[in-house]
């Protein structure tokens, strides 16, 4: 059942207690906890910063649901811009009703308006929802033998 009252719209920076509460539900899913101060100075800087990418937030009933974000980056891979969907979230009693799918018609825009040559995202093997979401978009898993690798910065020579 598609829900019929839900509102999508591009973050502001007056949204960012909500998207911090709809990322610390996202965290808390995966038992990852969440540094509300931090994500409070992430959202700030991410939506202070257009170049950086953007956030949406979709609402039903004047509550918050559920977000997305898009961040943008160069790649050498394509010699241009790639957008990477760094966060989906939507609320577990909207989910399969295309709450998910209109915050990515939204992000999937404005990579278009962005000019983006590729997008990429993250989601479990096992997330079949998610993946056959994605999969509507023209996402499909990487199959070239190639592993993501991530780790923080330190300091050279340590």
């Amino acid at each position: 059942m598609l829900v019929t009252d839900v509102s999508v719209r591009c973050a502001t920076l007056d949204d960012v207690p909500a998207l911090v509460v709809l990322m610390a539900a996202f965290y808390a899913e995966s038992c990852y906890p969440l540094d509300n101060e931090w994500a409070s100075g992430s959202f700030r800087k991410l939506l202070s910063n257009p170049s950086l990418g953007c956030a949406w937030l979709a609402s039903a009933g004047g509550n918050a649901i559920g977000h997305a974000v898009l961040t943008a980056r160069y790649t050498m891979e394509h010699g241009a811009s790639s957008g990477y969907v760094d966060d989906l979230y939507v609320e577990p009693e909207y989910r399969r009703r295309g709450v998910g799918f209109a915050l990515l018609e939204m992000l999937f825009r404005e990579c278009r308006v962005r000019e983006l040559a590729s997008v990429y995202v993250e989601a479990g093997r096992s997330n079949r929802p998610a993946l056959a979401l994605y999969a509507k978009f023209g996402l499909a898993p990487v199959t070239d033998g190639r592993v993501l690798l991530t780790g923080p910065l330190r300091e050279s020579g340590t």
